[in-house]
């Protein structure tokens, strides 16, 4: 009986040992100081989700300490893929071929849908992708994004990209203008300036990645990670994601709201009129399958139009690109609470007057995608 008795006390003291212990490690854990991260952008609409996750303090909520490191489209890649940032949310397309040539970046979730469109005159004659036959199509940039775009519309449409249009480049914000004059016959566009351009009047769409298949559940913009931070810090980036992620949910119900905080806070010069009518185009419904599907749906793509290696293996690709991460699930997207805002919704239908202000001075506005150079 008294060995029982030992033995039991004994187990008791293990147990509260162990129990207090355990309480330790949390409590260090919640006490650690944040860890430090460098979140790239650009200034443009369709980073919205980086500007919330800051002002609403979900980096914060997550234990990030963020700093935001402002780039320029030149230098944009180069700076993920060597560390001068550590995560952002970026365009997918634009990093797959990089990737595939073998830089170390990580595409780990989807964050929209719906950035690029190929548009035409409604003066003219050209009411499908079949008759842009022959025709002259302006672009931000060959290799870009709405450059990219183009080409796979083009090819499901039986037009030989290669062969069959001719390219010419011109600022983003200059591309209205060119197809007004008559310089192009259509341009590939991104946010904002595709449905600045349809407000107007004077543009109709002949592609649209929100609502034409095979793109509309496509994501154009993925959370995209250095590869090394990935490997070593693993949580930061899984809680980085989460908090990306939780933004995006965040805009997709308050666009208005999400708009006019980018601009007062001046994380871009426009307007919130501008800002709301492009967000108002995109969907912010983040999903990690559909971001690793869409992955291997613009690979394939692009390898189909030749932007990618022939003999480029598409799952290999997809393996390497696309990263799961403890925590960043779509239970998890699914499970997910955000606030709504009184008024930071959108009217249904936009009167004349908010679409006089949004369409004004729209050269002035910079491309969600649209601004790369070569």
């Amino acid at each position: 009986m008294f060995k029982l008795r030992m033995l039991a006390a004994v187990a008791c003291s293990l147990t509260l040992l162990v129990g207090s212990m355990m309480g330790a490690d949390n409590q260090a854990a919640s006490n650690a100081a944040p860890m430090k991260i460098k979140v790239g952008y650009i200034g443009i609409t369709c980073e919205a989700p980086l500007f919330v996750a800051v002002e609403k303090g979900f980096f914060k909520e997550e234990n990030l300490d963020v700093s935001l490191v402002k780039c320029d489209w030149s230098a944009y890649k180069d700076a993920l893929a060597l560390g001068g940032i550590d995560i952002t949310h970026h365009l997918i397309m634009m990093f797959l071929k990089p990737i595939e040539q073998g830089m170390n970046v990580k595409i780990l979730a989807g964050v929209h849908k719906g950035c690029l469109r190929v548009q035409t005159s409604t003066s003219g004659n050209i009411h499908t992708m079949e008759d842009l036959r022959g025709k002259r199509i302006g672009v931000p940039g060959m290799g870009t994004p709405p450059f990219i775009f183009a080409n796979r519309a083009l090819a499901i449409h039986g037009l030989d990209p290669a062969k069959d249009v001719s390219w010419l480049v011109f600022p983003a914000g200059e591309l209205g203008l060119a197809l007004e004059k008559g310089q192009v016959d259509a341009v590939a566009t991104a946010e904002p300036i595709g449905t600045l351009l349809t407000s107007t009047g004077k543009v109709r769409n002949v592609a649209d990645q929100a609502t034409d298949e095979p793109f509309a559940n496509e994501y154009c913009c993925g959370v995209v990670a250095n590869g090394k931070f990935v490997a070593n810090n693993p949580k930061a980036a899984a809680a980085a994601t989460r908090a990306i992620l939780k933004a995006a949910k965040w805009v997709e119900l308050n666009p208005k709201a999400a708009a006019i905080l980018a601009v007062e806070k001046k994380y871009l010069a426009s307007k919130p009129e501008i800002n709301a009518l492009a967000i108002s185009h995109l969907r912010y419904a983040p999903s990690v399958a559909g971001g690793e599907a869409s992955v291997k749906s613009a690979a394939t793509a692009m390898k189909n139009v030749k932007m990618l290696n022939a003999s480029t293996d598409i799952d290999d690709l997809t393996r390497r690109a696309f990263v799961h991460l403890d925590g960043v699930s779509d239970d998890w997207i699914k499970s997910l609470q955000v606030e709504k805002v009184a008024g930071g919704q959108l009217p249904i239908q936009l009167d004349a007057k908010f679409l006089a202000e949004a369409t004004h001075d729209a050269g002035t506005v910079k491309s969600c995608c649209g601004l790369a150079k070569n």
